[in-house]
């Protein structure tokens, strides 16, 4: 069974604004429970825009390590439990393996929190190098992604309430963009999308409307970006962590001014001007 919720709602409010209080309607986003269950056993619950299951499935599954590559999934069912959603994800053999010798090394309950981490060392595991990448952006490639994201945000331009995550790649623009009303969910709904659609996650950016904190790095990094533009600003740990990765991390790109917080090599004109 699948799910065919709607991703907005129509609400009524009473308005109030200088010239008086009135009855109006507005459209607000939905979000739901969504649960990762593997091999029958839920391993991590989401609040989640209602949208883009398959997508965030997959990502999830490739984000967080469970899986190296979409062909270790057997199969992605969802279901509506009425009370939120349940997403069943069957690993083939190999994966299913490592998975459930991943299971037996964490201790505590499965949740929310940290993606459904449960441990300090988890949390704090290592990312993928994205170092040896030789891609380079000028400062108009960074200006225009978020420029260019914000033109494929139809949850946001209708509620102004979602995050989204898109991937912007030099001469092509935004190619790929995901909403959710969890900044990290509209990441991973990206990263599945790439992958369904074989888009090489080294051929160009992450860009994101939210901060960028320590997951949004680690998630980036298993994408294989060497870029993660954001409208806001990063946490001190995601700027150890994309610097120790070899990830540009751009943040406050607001109009034609940004900043650069690591590996300043790859923007290749334009820094100096957009230094405070």
């Amino acid at each position: 069974m699948t799910s065919k919720r709607p991703a907005i709602t129509q609400i009524s409010r009473l308005a109030h604004r200088a010239g008086g209080t009135a009855a109006a309607s507005r459209m607000v986003p939905e979000e739901t429970p969504v649960a990762f269950s593997y091999a029958g056993t839920t391993h991590a619950v989401m609040m989640a825009s209602p949208a883009d299951f398959e997508d965030f499935a997959l990502g999830f599954s490739l984000t967080e390590g469970i899986i190296a590559d979409q062909a270790e999934i057997e199969a992605i069912e969802v279901e509506d439990l009425g009370a939120g959603i349940d997403i069943q994800i069957r690993l083939k053999d190999k994966a299913n393996t490592r998975f459930q010798a991943r299971r037996r090394r964490l201790a505590g309950p499965v949740g929310c929190g940290l993606c459904g981490i449960e441990s300090i060392e988890e949390a704090m595991r290592s990312v993928d190098t994205v170092g040896a990448s030789k891609l380079t952006f000028d400062a108009e490639d960074i200006t225009r992604s978020v420029k260019l994201l914000s033109k494929v945000q139809p949850l946001h331009t209708q509620t102004g309430a979602v995050h989204a995550a898109g991937f912007y790649m030099p001469g092509k623009g935004v190619v790929m963009a995901r909403e959710d009303v969890g900044r990290h969910n509209a990441l991973d709904k990206l990263a599945g999308a790439l992958a369904k659609a074989g888009i090489d996650g080294a051929s160009g950016a992450v860009v994101v409307t939210s901060r960028v904190s320590v997951e949004m790095v680690q998630k980036t990094a298993a994408i294989g970006a060497p870029f993660i533009l954001a409208v806001s600003a990063p946490t001190a740990l995601a700027i150890r962590t994309a610097d120790a990765a070899g990830m540009t991390l751009v943040a406050l790109v607001r109009g034609d001014d940004f900043d650069v917080f690591t590996h300043p090599d790859r923007v290749v004109s334009g820094v100096a001007k957009h230094v405070a």
